[in-house]
């Protein structure tokens, strides 16, 4: 049970609530100037006590990169490629700010200037990065009980504008391989079965089943900082991708002399290609092919849209569709690919139309002909 004692102090006679903490510590809470006012704050910690919110002042004095240090040691389920994007934005743009900041100190309308004042020179997914780092710290925060509640949540963010997609024709990527000399039937299996980069240039000979036209996608190769780390696929499950009959030759001589180990596109030191840049003044095998077909400016991602359009226009449905590119939902499929499915509207509403037609309902425009 808290007690209220009084004491003395320079302005006066003062009041002050003794308790203990939740680890049995005895403390104080001083500074009220009436005995009133201390039992109000005795009142109040009793019943946060109760409910399990009580928060004690000490607890939040702890420092931002105290915290965040630790929250970033704990990211240890994610992959070294989104791993490594956190830990430079929370280096770069979170601990020059708030890194000394006691997590007590910190003020919604704080966050929310620190978030404009970026939003001026970063890109929208910076500054949600940022964002999201400084309030996934916080939240763990409020769930030790260092906090009451999160001043970083509801703070308004850029938007972020999706780039229009680029959709080669069948004619544009045959094309675009027979101009990539050696990587021509990396183009063509990028372009035809939908695999992420990391995903083609992390192929094994024993990933390819040419008798069924089956691709078996097992790893994910990523550059990160440098260096290839070979994991699992972006959504950790495995899946088998079919590929049109005119791929199996190309695959078959990819693989021509080489053992079930031995990776299907790989650098004249038989490891693993590097990421292909197309940025402005960089020299790729990709950015001269496009240039030599006359094709736009595009990145080799773009080769796995393109795929997700050929596959529509084929009529394949979101399913398929879904299963070919590793996407963890249907629903995500069409988010990404909305644009590819607006035909399928209109064809579905013309359906629509004809069985209507067809059927005994057919009669109302027979007379409104008549």
């Amino acid at each position: 049970m808290a007690s209220i004692e009084q004491y003395a102090t320079k302005g006066g006679r003062r009041w002050m609530v003794r308790y203990r903490t939740d680890d049995n510590r005895s403390t104080d809470k001083r500074g009220f100037h009436t005995k009133r006012e201390a039992e109000l704050w005795r009142s109040n910690l009793a019943v946060t006590k109760a409910r399990g919110e009580f928060v004690e002042a000490s607890a939040g004095r702890a420092l931002v990169e105290e915290l965040g240090g630790a929250w970033l040691a704990n990211r240890t389920h994610l992959k070294p490629s989104s791993l490594r994007p956190l830990e430079s934005t929370w280096r770069v743009h979170v601990v020059p700010r708030w890194g000394q900041v006691p997590i007590s100190k910190i003020r919604h309308t704080d966050v929310q200037a620190w978030v404009s004042s970026l939003s001026a020179t970063r890109s929208p997914t910076i500054v949600a990065r940022a964002h999201g780092i400084l309030a996934s710290v916080l939240d763990a925060a409020v769930k030790d009980r260092r906090l009451t509640s999160n001043p970083a949540r509801d703070v308004k963010l850029p938007r972020k504008v999706s780039k229009a997609h680029r959709y080669l024709t069948h004619q544009q990527v045959h094309d675009l391989a027979d101009a990539s000399g050696d990587h021509a039937t990396l183009v063509l299996v990028l372009a035809y079965a939908g695999l992420r980069w990391g995903e083609a240039i992390g192929l094994r000979v024993s990933d390819l089943n040419l008798l069924r036209r089956r691709i078996n996608v097992t790893v994910n190769a990523v550059e990160v900082g440098g260096a290839i780390e070979v994991g699992t696929p972006k959504t950790h499950k495995r899946r088998s991708v079919s590929f049109p009959a005119f791929l199996a030759d190309e695959l078959a001589r990819a693989c021509a002399g080489k053992s079930a180990g031995d990776l299907v596109f790989a650098s004249e030191s038989g490891s693993h290609l590097r990421r292909v840049r197309v940025s402005a003044g960089s020299r790729s095998w990709f950015k001269s092919a496009l240039k030599s077909c006359d094709i736009a400016p595009m990145t080799i991602h773009d080769l796995r849209h393109t795929a997700a359009s050929l596959a529509v226009s084929s009529g394949a449905n979101v399913k398929a569709v879904q299963r070919m590119l590793g996407h963890a939902s249907a629903a995500m499929t069409l988010d990404v690919y909305a644009d590819l499915f607006d035909d399928d509207l209109e064809a579905l509403a013309d359906k629509l139309d004809q069985a209507a037609r067809d059927s005994v309902v057919g009669d109302r425009w027979v007379k409104a002909a008549g």
